[in-house]
Formats: structure tokens, sequence, C-alpha cells
């Protein structure tokens, strides 16, 4: 990857919506080139997709918690049971696996509190495998990024 390619990172993730001829004019490249480097990007799995940011308040989702998960045992078969129950669970919006006094950490979002609750005790709390949860509920959102900083990143 050079640096036209990081630039085009940087743009992408702002605006994925952007014309091909207008992301060339701004990389200082033809449309062609530019749509070309694009393209190959995408097939390395560089890119690995667009999509459209959205308010969670604005669609009703009104809590955010990050959820520390401790699992009864660490087997291969256990941790890919709790993982591939977590990416079905559609209120799980990241799960991480961490070093510490947990296993796992969740980024959830709910309605309110009561949905929380819910959530834990038919969803995860539902769960065998699963220890012990702790919960830690964000009171006010500084803020939260989505574009990585390509731009400083380094160059081989």
């Amino acid at each position: 990857m050079d640096k036209k390619d990081l630039k085009l990172l940087e743009i992408l993730q702002r605006q994925g919506r952007m014309a091909v001829s207008e992301l060339a004019d701004k990389v200082n490249m033809s449309d062609t080139p530019c749509l070309r480097r694009v393209k190959k990007l995408e097939q390395d799995k560089v890119i690995l997709g667009y999509g459209a940011q959205v308010d969670p308040f604005k669609v009703g989702l009104n809590v955010v918690v990050y959820t520390s998960v401790r699992l009864t045992e660490h087997t291969d078969q256990s941790t890919a049971l709790f993982e591939s129950t977590m990416a079905q669970l559609p209120q799980v919006m990241e799960c991480a696996v961490v070093t510490g006094a947990y296993d796992y950490i969740l980024k959830i979002v709910a309605k309110d509190l009561v949905s929380y609750e819910h959530f834990i005790k038919k969803s995860l709390g539902n769960l065998k495998f699963v220890a012990s949860i702790e919960t830690t509920v964000v009171l006010k959102q500084i803020f939260s990024r989505t574009a990585l900083p390509v731009d400083e990143s380094p160059i081989d």
C-alpha cells in the first residue's frame, strides 16, 4: 500500500458514497486508475464494506453498556459457542476477547435499562457456560470514531 491508497482509505472512511470522479479528483488521479485501486482494496479485504452510520438515539436505542463476561470453562468448544451466540444477537455491537479478570467485553445497545435487564436474563445470563457478568452503563458518549487513522500508518 502506498500513500495514494492510504489517502483513498482516509477519504472513503469519511465519505463512502463519493462518486469515483470526485474521489479521483481529491487524490489527483484520473477516474480509471482510481477505480482500479479502490477495487483492489476491496478485493484484498482492506475495505470490508460500506454502510450508513446511524445515530442510536434517533432509532430509540438510548442505552449503551459495556458488559464484561467470565466463562465457566475455556475450552475451544465453549469459547466458539459463546462467540457464535454473541454474533447472532443484534444488540451486541462488539465482542472482544480480553485479558484480566474477565474473558470477554461486549458493547451492547438497548432501548432502556428494562430492555437491557431482559436481554441479560433471557439471552446472556441464560447461557450455561457464563460464570459472571458485570455491566458498566455509559452515562454520556463523548465521541465514537469509526474511521481508522490510516494517514498515520507506517508505509513499508
